[in-house]
């Protein structure tokens, strides 16, 4: 599982998280920062889709696999797929690629789905970024989901810790221990895997606007997509408009705000108990898990929640019968403010800070 804490750095982390879908049809202008105007491409079903430059298609609504316990997410990632789902999310540094693979193996055998149905996205995990480390660490997350190849690779994050196999090394004073890989010779790499065939697209994940431009300037290969925090506390907008500039997708990771993140703290903002998201969601009969996943959709932004619970999974992606209206997404945009709920944090001194904000490739010292 990935490990982030928020004052307490554990093997529970918030990266989670994808990929993203934008519609044809809105790569246009959009100056007003405070509201991006809904859209989406609809598929068979109603669900909404969007092609990847492959001839590929995933579903917006998509299936997180961060946090989810050893012993739940093979069951999840099923359950998930029986009902619908034809996206998955993963990474190498959750832990349980190899029940992932287990779930897909099933699905695949008992003639639910076919591969090329389904959607796989991973992510390159930050001990592996330099450029000799990048095909060796695709190989285990093949290997361990049973594939032959990703519909996406990310790299995970763009600042790096020292190679190895500790996912997290640290010195003696228990401090991370980092590795200062350019962007460009991972993004070369992530490059050489894609041509080889061993996965369909790549992308980032984390990266702000000036890093994102780095690799669309200095590379051969395009960025498919970006996945990041966001939801009604964190809209994203500015990001989410530079991307759409570049023909870039955005997936949102933590949609609802994490709200099982272990590094919880009374009085943090809590998305889901937030009453104007109630009272949007009684007008179609729907919860506010609901909405929040919906208004990403309505924004044309993939959306990939977390959940092992059967009923939770099915309602989470029951979403496709309703439509926000534009009130609605300038009410729910004007929740930004903006609020984090996933950033890598320790003490010192008695107070919290961002533990990695003194990495030169930190992506959160920039506002986009």
């Amino acid at each position: 599982m990935f490990a982030f804490t928020c004052f307490v750095v554990s093997f529970f982390s918030c990266v989670c998280l994808a990929l993203s879908a934008q519609p044809d049809t809105y790569l246009n202008t959009c100056t007003d920062d405070n509201h991006l105007p809904p859209t989406d491409t609809m598929g068979d079903e109603g669900k909404v889709t969007k092609k990847a430059r492959t001839g590929a298609e995933w579903s917006l609504v998509g299936l997180g696999t961060w946090k989810s316990k050893p012993g739940q997410v093979e069951a999840a990632v099923e359950h998930a797929l029986e009902s619908g789902y034809r996206h998955i999310d993963c990474a190498a540094v959750y832990g349980n690629e190899k029940e992932v693979g287990a779930a897909l193996k099933k699905v695949f055998d008992k003639g639910v789905i076919k591969r090329e149905d389904v959607w796989i996205t991973s992510k390159l995990w930050n001990t592996k970024h330099a450029k000799e480390d990048v095909r060796p660490a695709l190989v285990k997350t093949l290997e361990d989901l049973g594939l032959e190849y990703l519909d996406l690779y990310l790299i995970h994050w763009p600042h790096g810790f020292q190679a190895g196999d500790n996912p997290f090394p640290k010195d003696e004073q228990g401090n991370v221990l980092y590795s200062y890989t350019p962007l460009m010779e991972t993004w070369t790499a992530m490059e050489a895997v894609y041509e080889e065939g061993l996965v369909r697209n790549i992308g980032l994940s984390n990266f702000n606007s000036k890093q994102i431009q780095e690799i669309v300037d200095g590379g051969k290969v395009k960025p498919f997509a970006l996945q990041v925090e966001v939801h009604p506390y964190l809209t994203q907008n500015k990001l989410i408009e530079f991307c759409k500039a570049l023909d870039i997708k955005v997936t949102a990771y933590s949609p609802l705000g994490s709200p099982d993140r272990p590094w919880a703290k009374p009085g943090e903002p809590s998305l889901l108990e937030d009453p104007k998201l109630k009272e949007i969601g009684d007008k179609y009969g729907k919860t506010p898990a609901q909405v929040a996943i919906r208004f990403q959709v309505d924004r044309g932004v993939a959306v990939i929640p977390k959940s092992v619970t059967p009923s939770r999974i099915e309602q989470n992606f029951n979403v496709f019968d309703f439509k926000l209206t534009d009130e609605d997404i300038a009410t729910i945009e004007s929740f930004n403010r903006p609020w984090r709920a996933c950033v890598p944090m320790v003490e010192v001194d008695g107070k919290p800070v961002e533990r990695d904000a003194k990495h030169p490739l930190y992506p959160f010292n920039e506002e986009f």
